[in-house]
């Protein structure tokens, strides 16, 4: 008897020939990831004159308590020196310094695929949301907004991070930007979430 081969008893399929696979067809490129870069608008001039009564309306009363305490409270004008001379510097660094600052900070943009903002003063924000995220678009103003006829674009997205705040805009830019969003929004593929 002669020895086995190896492979004996081991069913074997056929083989047939293959016939080369048909080249894929080739998917749609990927849309470039947005790339975080400054936004190319100013706010309004007027948004300086907004943050400059902000600041007032915040410091002012600040200041005049602790004058008003270093003024009747003869015990404790030691230490109310420091708290007027505080009061003193945040006033003028919030109505003097903070305003220009934040002026030559604050930008915005929009284009068919994203919201682009940078804010900030001490702390600097830059955003960029894609269409595909936005959840809603509205067109606020407080009292000292409306005064100056200036408005906030707040856009809401299905983010963590929260709405993008475009404040210091003029009221019809606002409102224009916003009827723009709204249905660009709607259309833009995917569900926002």
């Amino acid at each position: 008897m002669s020895p086995s081969p190896p492979d004996a008893g081991i069913p074997t399929t056929p083989t047939t020939p293959t016939t080369p696979a048909a080249p894929a067809t080739p998917a749609a490129p990927a849309p470039p990831p947005l790339a975080l870069r400054p936004p190319a608008h100013r706010v309004e001039r007027r948004a300086v004159a907004w943050w400059m009564l902000q600041s007032l309306l915040v410091s002012g009363p600040v200041l005049a308590g602790a004058v008003t305490a270093y003024a009747l409270w003869d015990a404790a004008r030691p230490w109310l020196v420091v708290a007027v001379a505080g009061a003193a510097i945040l006033l003028v660094a919030g109505v003097a310094v903070e305003p220009l600052w934040r002026y030559r900070v604050h930008r915005w943009e929009t284009t068919d695929e994203a919201v682009y903002a940078r804010t900030g003063w001490l702390v600097r924000e830059w955003r960029a949301t894609p269409l595909s995220r936005v959840q809603t678009v509205d067109a606020v103003q407080g009292p000292v907004e409306q005064l100056l006829r200036l408005s906030t674009l707040r856009v809401t997205t299905a983010s963590s991070r929260g709405a993008i705040s475009i404040g210091g805009l003029d009221e019809e830019t606002a409102a224009r930007v916003a009827a723009e969003l709204t249905p660009t929004a709607q259309l833009t593929p995917g569900d926002a979430t």
